[in-house]
């Protein structure tokens, strides 16, 4: 059995997520079609619903796990963040699961624990334990967004190419738009870390 990563040092290094959004700098995202990064993130926070009883159900039941600490790693410039971080607030909550945000730059040794595809890709949710052994992680996107980064790498992997930036923009275009189109990110992420908390042992 491999051992645990363990993060003990890093809990209580970070800031509230009421911390968090109240210090986002305001910007815009053209190719993510954000206009106010600030706005649309207390705008996903403010009017997420539970639109599955069960699944608020299954996360209301953690209320009990005060062993569970949730440390999430992002900054406020990145568009998968503007609309994941809002909604892990809300299962966190929901949970009662302690909950605090290492923003990444003060934290890349921790960020680089947990690289996608060797890219600093956020947010990513990283869950310990009582210990600080990590028990799991999420991110940084649902996997079906995640699968359009995934197939523009596959089909792009020469970074030299002349119109690879153009390809990559039009990539980031299309899951800004998944995003927008619906909330069935949302749905996709609430059952991503249900599979995830029922990996852990109780």
């Amino acid at each position: 059995m491999e051992a645990r990563l363990n993060l003990t040092h890093k809990i209580g290094q970070g800031i509230s997520p009421q911390q968090f959004m109240d210090d986002m700098q305001i910007r815009s995202m053209e190719i993510s079609n954000i206009p106010n990064t600030k706005e649309q993130l207390i705008s996903v926070y403010e009017n997420f619903t539970w639109t599955q009883e069960d699944q608020k159900v299954f996360f209301t039941a953690l209320n009990n796990r005060s062993d569970l600490h949730c440390l999430i790693l992002c900054t406020d410039w990145c568009p998968d963040v503007i609309w994941n971080v809002p909604l892990l607030f809300r299962v966190m909550e929901q949970s009662r699961i302690s909950t605090e945000v290492l923003l990444m730059e003060e934290h890349l040794e921790t960020m680089d624990l947990f690289l996608t595809d060797g890219g600093r890709n956020q947010p990513i949710a990283v869950f310990l334990n009582a210990s600080g052994d990590v028990l799991g992680r999420w991110g940084a996107r649902p996997a079906y967004i995640q699968a359009v980064m995934d197939r523009f790498k596959k089909n792009n992997p020469d970074k030299q190419e002349a119109d690879y930036k153009e390809k990559l923009n039009q990539t980031y275009r299309e899951i800004g738009e998944l995003y927008q189109a619906s909330n069935e990110y949302q749905e996709v992420i609430l059952h991503e870390l249900r599979d995830l908390f029922t990996t852990f042992p109780s």
